[in-house]
């Protein structure tokens, strides 16, 4: 398989996730959205959506993000993302896409850079409006955390998906733009748990060859 990626790309974080703990590997390639190589020809024959990550696994080029995590949990299915137990699995799912949907698209790259473009919203304001989606998103996701009966101490739901997939991303990114991660202690031993699992290690940003932090 060959991933299009960017390193600090949330979306192909969740992709490189996702694969990890799927056991499945695949090679890396730059997509730098800094330079806008995603609205290039050459990317755009291969996603025409313009965006990462793609995957290519066999015959198939897959889009998307979310439905890239639904086809590798389709076609190879153990270890499962979902839990086994009903009610686990629709928390689960409620918060994945509570992450997943209430904070990718407002503080997505292009919105970012159309406040700054179109209204002439400077550092502050967009680093405001950042922190707030992030606030607005996490609490409602601390609640029900702590609701929940955890089937393990580091982690909600007994093992990684779904819901891992798309938080751990969002945590990254709420740190590289300084919002108070405090009022949310559930989130953050989340966070800490994952970074100890070589899925999600081989995933993390610094780790992507396109990254400046790379070590090979």
């Amino acid at each position: 398989m060959l991933l299009y990626s960017y390193y600090r790309s949330s979306t192909s974080y969740r992709a490189r996730i996702a694969l990890g703990l799927k056991g499945l590997g695949y090679d890396y390639a730059n997509v730098d959205l800094r330079m806008g190589a995603q609205t290039g020809d050459t990317f755009t024959a291969i996603n025409p959506h313009q965006t990462v990550p793609a995957l290519v696994a066999g015959e198939e080029t897959l889009t998307q993000s979310l439905a890239i995590i639904d086809w590798l949990e389709l076609n190879h299915p153990s270890p499962s993302f979902v839990p086994s137990d009903m009610k686990a699995a629709q928390m689960c799912r409620e918060l994945y896409y509570a992450i997943a949907t209430e904070l990718h698209a407002p503080l997505n790259l292009y919105v970012l850079k159309y406040l700054r473009s179109e209204f002439g919203a400077d550092e502050t304001v967009i680093k405001k409006w950042y922190q707030d989606f992030v606030h607005r998103t996490f609490k409602p996701v601390e609640e029900r955390l702590s609701t929940f009966e955890w089937a393990s101490d580091g982690l909600p739901f007994g093992s990684p998906g779904l819901f891992e997939i798309v938080l751990i991303p969002q945590v990254y990114n709420s740190e590289r733009w300084e919002v108070d991660l405090t009022p949310f202690p559930l989130i953050k031993t989340i966070d800490q748990h994952c970074a100890g699992l070589p899925a999600f290690q081989k995933a993390h940003p610094d780790n992507q060859p396109d990254s400046p932090e790379y070590k090979s």
